[in-house]
């Protein structure tokens, strides 16, 4: 979906279309300022003047997406607002609306299931669909469909996505990037060296900045510098599973099939502070959020119908360091009390001594509602997956 969070902030305010907007940074009491301020007027005619700039942001939020009018100053997602507010002062600031947010998630998923079913969700804005049995799905390269999909969505949302049509996953997610917004890209492995190669070695999905920094101390800067090496060679420098797995990469090679279903692991919530609290003289204020985050990740559960044993905190100080504790109950849960009081007692085993810039609360171990596991009925043995480690910011008190 194309800047999808702010997309849907744009439904609701049109006047800001065309205009540098972000989002992020903070909870909906800004919106809800102004929709007080201006109470009786039509949310599409409040003055553009009347919203906050991101000059005035101060924070440690982050931002979520940003319009491409925005992107054009160099703002994008994961950027500290206060930076971005340095390249874009006068870009307009609204906070994520996540009930909203997933109200269009499942609606634009749930349009393309009806055309092309098979479907691998990738997170809130992004899936992968599988044409090969879909009627129609080779005609034009897969272009008719990608065109019937795009339309669909429009008619369903009014929001627009890009797609990327390739022989696999790997070149698809790289496709989708390159004609946005509303656009749709083909890729065909005749392809991969005029379209993949020059490509810079971000590009492909899989490395990050740390493999970027010792790619480029190796004079490789693009996608085509990595196919032009040794598999070896690669191997040599980035280990066994990593180098093999680049060198494929870069070949456009990626036999992952689109999944149709997988289990979650875990669940969770995060909040970082505007400004550092202490667990003693801002214990009030921490015990709100705490209990809140806990309520959510509750809710969480139980509308994915998932329960819970394995209850989890995590601290970030302020001097940047990371604290995480977890204890596991006796049975599975999604009761928000229970998993207040677990995480709780994860609480007392970790200094507290000190500032925190981050809480957060992550249930796992999960099992269906209603399973025989959740129930506690005995089950046929099957061979146990590792936990996957804590991704997430947690909660507090």
């Amino acid at each position: 979906m194309d800047a999808f969070f702010a997309s849907v902030e744009l439904l609701r305010y049109p006047q800001l279309k065309g205009l540098a907007v972000v989002i992020g940074g903070g909870r909906r009491r800004v919106d809800e300022m102004i929709r007080e301020r201006f109470e009786g007027l039509p949310l599409s005619e409040i003055p553009v003047s009347a919203f906050p700039l991101l000059k005035d942001y101060v924070g440690r939020g982050v931002i979520t997406t940003a319009t491409y009018a925005a992107r054009q100053f160099g703002v994008g997602s994961a950027m500290g607002m206060m930076k971005a507010a340095k390249l874009a002062p006068d870009a307009i600031v609204m906070p994520v609306d996540f009930d909203e947010v997933r109200r269009y998630s499942r609606l634009f998923k749930a349009t393309i299931a009806e055309i092309a079913p098979v479907i691998q969700d990738r997170g809130i804005d992004e899936v992968y669909i599988d044409f090969t049995d879909v009627p129609g799905g080779q005609r034009e390269g897969g272009r008719v469909l990608a065109r019937l999909i795009q339309k669909a969505i429009f008619d369903a949302t009014k929001l627009t996505c890009s797609i990327g049509v390739a022989p696999n996953k790997l070149l698809a997610k790289m496709a989708s990037e390159f004609n946005k917004p509303n656009g749709i890209s083909i890729v065909y492995e005749a392809d991969i060296a005029t379209k993949i190669w020059p490509l810079p070695v971000r590009k492909i999905n899989g490395i990050g900045p740390k493999a970027e920094v010792k790619l480029h101390k190796l004079h490789l800067h693009t996608i085509g510098d990595i196919a032009a090496q040794d598999p070896q060679w690669l191997v040599d420098n980035f280990g066994k599973s990593y180098g093999a797995w680049m060198h494929e990469a870069a070949w456009g090679r990626d036999d992952r099939p689109v999944v149709t279903e997988s289990e979650p692991v875990s669940m969770s919530r995060e909040t970082t502070f505007d400004r550092d609290l202490h667990a003693v003289r801002d214990r009030a204020e921490l015990g709100e959020i705490f209990t809140d985050l806990c309520k959510q990740v509750a809710s969480d559960l139980k509308r994915k119908g998932y329960v819970g044993k394995t209850i989890g905190i995590k601290l970030r100080y302020d001097d940047f360091k990371i604290a995480t504790r977890d204890q596991t109950i006796a049975h599975f849960t999604d009761d928000a009390q229970l998993i207040r009081k677990t995480a709780g007692l994860c609480l007392k085993r970790v200094p507290l001594d000190r500032r925190l810039r981050l809480l957060g609360v992550r249930v796992g171990k999960l099992a269906k509602a209603g399973s025989p596991e959740a129930e506690g009925r005995p089950v046929p043995p099957m061979a146990a997956e590792p936990e996957a480690p804590y991704a997430g910011t947690l909660d507090l008190f």
